[in-house]
Order: structure tokens, then C-alpha cells, then sequence
């Protein structure tokens, strides 16, 4: 279960069904190693935040206190660094990487490049999730779902391979909504800036982003916010609809679902296929830990952002149901696979 934390505060629930380390695990596994986190992004971002953020205090709860270095690995919306991480890197437990939580969807619609399968990566464990959210300005016909489906309405987004992008541009064809896709943004900030100025109707972003930059938008009134990426309502937005239960039969949940479990998966860390069981377990137990230790805590409040915890085991399962969809499911994936071009 995600146990989430902001500005050191304590984790919600207690931790359970965690594995502990075997029996006459070696105190000293990785003693004089170096741990290398690869960033499949460069600097700045969350993939970087995060990943740095990781790495500065996993290695305190590792057997023999290894070093741990974060390396930045940016190419092809993180494919380089996972396909590195998948056939390259080494299978002892000295290599872990992060990169876009879309990663089965990048799988599953057979995105060029992609020579991985994302349920053979042993899954250590998820730093934060990555809600994304569809809003409209204030100054839109659209605010609301039912609006969403009778008007036409535009939403700026980056490029076509981002989540930002794919999750809504997925709405139209899949529940008949009015919406357009104009794309080619160079960035998140830039479409939400496009909305501001009313070049569009509305945009995509993270939650974490608008809670955090633009609270004044929620508390003023200014956005609609429309739906939200997750495969249930997030804590704090009950009010919001999830795109799932927008589904009107099964193939269309798991449809959606294939699309917006990236905000479950979020920013994580993996471990190539092949690693032994017990440095994973070593792996994965430390990245608990971690989320109990008040140097982590404190690096969290400084940075004035969010953590979630989702523990490897959990996580693991999460990637390996989203592989299991059926045929008829990815070849209508594929097919909607290429949003609208930008105008």
C-alpha cells in the first residue's frame, strides 16, 4: 500500500507485508561497492529530482553502507537508460535506474527503441507517484465532464510521446469526448502557459505541480479541474473523476488503464532482470527503510515536494498486471497511439 509523507511529516499506516532480509544475509553485501542510480533524463526534472533524492540516502540502509552515485542517462524519453539497465548494466545489484513511469504503455504500443520488457526489471520501489490532471481555464465553456462530452475544446501539450499528451489525447477516440489535442509545446510549463494566456482551453499537468506552484489557481477558482490519470480518485481530489470510471464496458477500463497507471507506478527504482533474490530483497528492504529516516525526511521538507511510498513487492505486481491485457486491448492502444499534430 503508498504511504505518503510531505515536508517530513510521518507516513500514513504502518508498513506491512514487507520482506525482510533471509537468514544469515552477509552483513557486509555490498562493502566497497559503488551503487549507480542512472537518471533516464538530465538534470532537473523529477526523474532527476527524484532519482538524486534516492540515491543520496538509500546506501545508509544497505548491508556494507555502499556509495551511491547518480548518473545522468537522458535519450529517447528514457529508453536509453532502461534498455541499458535491462541489458547492459550489472546483475549484482549495483546498478538501478529511473525513468518515465509510462513505461509499460511505452512497451505495450511497441514504441521504437524499446528493447526491454518492463515486468522482468526487479522493481525496488517507488519514491512518488505522477498524478497527471486535465484542466480548463476559468474562461472556458468547458468545466465539466458532461461539458467535456457536447462542446469542443482545445488542450495544449508537449511532445507526442509524453504522458501529458497520450493520457488526454486518448479521451476522444476511446469515450467520445470533444477534445483536441494541439501539441508541440516545448515543455509542461509552456502548455500551461498557453492556457493561461487563452490559446487554448485548457492543459495537462502533474498534481504535484498545480498543489505546489499553483495554489493560487485551485484556491482562486481559476482552472476546472476536469479528470485525473489514476486507476482510482487520488487522497486529494475525491471530487474529480478518474478516467476508469468513465469506461463503459471492460475493454475500455483496461484500455484506460493501460494508459493512466503510470500515475501508480510514478518515479521508480528498478534493478535489471538476473539480480540475485537476496540482493533484491537487501534492495528493496533498504528502500523502506529509508522512508523512516529522518535525514530523508528532512531532504523531503527542504525541497518542499512530496514522496509516496510504494514497496518493491507491491510495485512489482503493479508492472506485471499491466503487461496482462488482453491482444485486442494493445492493438487498440497502438492504434490511438499517435495524438493529433499541433497546429
Amino acid at each position: 500500500m503508498g504511504k505518503r509523507t510531505r515536508g517530513g511529516a510521518s507516513i500514513i499506516g504502518g508498513l506491512m507485508g514487507l520482506a525482510a532480509l533471509p537468514a544469515g544475509a552477509a552483513d557486509e553485501m555490498f562493502a566497497g561497492k559503488t551503487i549507480s542510480v542512472f537518471i533516464g533524463s538530465g538534470a532537473g526534472g523529477g526523474y532527476d529530482f527524484f532519482g538524486r533524492l534516492a540515491g543520496r540516502h538509500i546506501g545508509r540502509h544497505l548491508p556494507g553502507n555502499p556509495n551511491v552515485v547518480a548518473q545522468n542517462m537522458p535519450g529517447a524519453g528514457s529508453i536509453k537508460a532502461m534498455n541499458y539497465l535491462y541489458a547492459g548494466a550489472p546483475k549484482d545489484g549495483t546498478a538501478l535506474a529511473i525513468g518515465t513511469p509510462s513505461i509499460s504503455l511505452v512497451e505495450a504500443l511497441k514504441t521504437p527503441g524499446v528493447r526491454f520488457e518492463a515486468a522482468k526489471f526487479n522493481w525496488i520501489g517507488r519514491v512518488g507517484d505522477n498524478l497527471n490532471v486535465t484542466y480548463t481555464w476559468k474562461t472556458s465553456a468547458v468545466k465539466t465532464i458532461a461539458d467535456a462530452m457536447t462542446r469542443d475544446f482545445t488542450i495544449s501539450g508537449p511532445s507526442a510521446s509524453s504522458p501529458i499528451t497520450l493520457q488526454p489525447a486518448m479521451l476522444g477516440p476511446v469515450l467520445g469526448m470533444k477534445i483536441k489535442l494541439i501539441t508541440g509545446y516545448a515543455d509542461t510549463a509552456e502548455a500551461m502557459v498557453a492556457a493561461e494566456r487563452g490559446e487554448v482551453d485548457g492543459a495537462t499537468a502533474s498534481w504535484n505541480t498545480l498543489k505546489v506552484f499553483k495554489q493560487n489557481w485551485l484556491k482562486d477558482g481559476s482552472i476546472n479541474l476536469l479528470v485525473q490519470f489514476g486507476l482510482k480518485r487520488h487522497a486529494d481530489l475525491p471530487n474529480v473523476q478518474a478516467a476508469v470510471e468513465l469506461a463503459r464496458n471492460d475493454e475500455e477500463r483496461q484500455l484506460i488503464a493501460l494508459y493512466v497507471n503510470s500515475a501508480d507506478v510514478g518515479y521508480a527504482l528498478a534493478a535489471p532482470p538476473g539480480v540475485p533474490q537476496d540482493r533484491v530483497d537487501a534492495l528493496r528492504t533498504a528502500f523502506v527503510a529509508m522512508f523512516k529516516d529522518p535525514q530523508f525526511l528532512a531532504d523531503v521538507a527542504a525541497n518542499k515536494t512530496d514522496v509516496n511510498l510504494l514497496p518493491g513487492a507491491e510495485l512489482q505486481k503493479l508492472v506485471q498486471d499491466s503487461a496482462n491485457v488482453s491482444n485486442a486491448v494493445l492493438e487498440r492502444a497502438r492504434a490511438l497511439s499517435g495524438p493529433q499534430k499541433g497546429e
